[in-house]
């Protein structure tokens, strides 16, 4: 087994998310009824993957939901509301880029920016412009349970860069990360428009490109529709579903891809939630992936420190490497919300079993964390 962290070093900082106090939100209003606000969060995880012949051991920010600080800024005027909103990971060593290799651990660059996003909100809907989410950014991720902090429709957060190992104990060249994704939208610098809501309804159109890479000068565009609502008997019911084309940049080809997800919490506090998408790829020599996920959870009140949350979780895809291959991964995670800190610990347990034209081995991994907002 490697461990890269001392012990020490992981309690201190797992100590850092758990002994500060709950902070007082950090907001300045002015007189004509706006606002500045500071806000962010800390996510670090012990995270252990085993690929079959080896075990890594890390202390690390998870790729999940990562460490970040965000500043947003509103503006009243008449009816309308003006909205700036500014995000950036912290470039801290990730669960994304960790593999049998080591960790790259480049520090912070411009591809941490998560948001530089000016809107403008009325009776008529939301305009947007800037570096934010495109519209189909969700759609794949719709998610009641409370589990869902840390167990949702991608599988990939804690060892997605990890490489399979074959059974002859040699690595291959196809990661964890390769053999899976929902598919769901990303962030862009992108124009977007979101109409109100009617009646739990509401839908929004973007286009925009990847301002944030030098490398990729392709053009993407997506719409979706979204609906969510709480019935009278308490039942709270939310789906999602959104098209997404990525048309390549000097390449034939476009990629297209169709993405839903719906989710259902009970009174009881049993949650069913479900997610699928296919993807189109017309670009030389790709494959047409496809997948289904779905997960059972349980939330309630079982300890006086919080709401506690449970769940069990199934992906099932197809052609995702090559065609004819196979992905099969499993999930089960506790969530427990700490509400004196404002903080959520979570345990999990992830299994992926990938088959292609060779034998692989299965890779495991545990993740311990805390997850902390400010």
């Amino acid at each position: 087994m490697t461990v890269n962290l001392k012990l020490p070093s992981v309690a201190a900082v797992l100590a850092m998310t758990t002994a500060i106090p709950a902070a007082a939100e950090l907001k300045y209003e002015n007189n004509s009824g706006g606002y500045v606000v500071l806000y962010g969060q800390l996510d670090p995880v012990i995270v252990s993957v085993d690929d079959g012949q080896e075990t890594e051991t890390r202390l690390l920010d998870n790729d999940l939901s990562n460490s970040r600080v965000g500043l947003r800024v509103m503006q009243p005027y008449g009816s309308n509301e003006f909205m700036f909103r500014f995000e950036t990971g912290l470039g801290l060593p990730s669960t994304g880029t960790a593999n049998q290799d080591g960790t790259n651990a480049n520090g912070w660059s411009r591809e941490d920016i998560r948001h530089v996003d000016f809107s403008l909100k009325g009776g008529y809907g939301k305009f947007s412009a800037g570096q934010g989410s495109m519209a189909s950014d969700g759609a794949a991720e719709t998610d009641l349970s409370y589990v869902g902090t840390a167990l949702y429709s991608f599988t990939n957060d804690e060892n997605g860069a990890f490489f399979y190992r074959g059974a002859d104990g040699v690595l291959s060249g196809i990661t964890v990360g390769d053999s899976a994704s929902n598919f769901d939208g990303a962030r862009r610098g992108r124009v977007r428009y979101d109409t109100p809501d009617f009646n739990g309804f509401s839908a929004a159109i973007a286009y925009g490109q990847n301002i944030l890479s030098s490398s990729d000068d392709d053009d993407y565009y997506d719409l979706a529709v979204k609906y969510r609502n709480t019935f009278t008997n308490g039942v709270e019911f939310a789906a999602s579903i959104a098209y997404a084309v990525r048309d390549f940049d000097g390449q034939p080809g476009e990629r297209k891809d169709t993405i839903g997800s719906a989710s259902v919490l009970l009174p009881s506090g049993f949650s069913f939630t479900a997610a699928l998408g296919t993807r189109d790829d017309t670009s030389t020599g790709a494959s047409d992936p496809d997948y289904w996920y779905t997960k059972l959870a349980y939330e309630g009140d079982w300890v006086s420190w919080g709401k506690t949350g449970v769940g069990i979780d199934y992906f099932d895809g197809s052609d995702f490497e090559n065609q004819g291959s196979s992905t099969k991964s499993w999930g089960i995670a506790v969530v427990q919300r700490i509400d004196a800190i404002n903080t959520d610990a979570y345990l999990k347990y992830r299994n992926h079993d990938f088959d292609d034209t060779v034998d692989f081995d299965k890779n495991e991994a545990w993740v311990l964390g805390a997850l902390w907002k400010f």
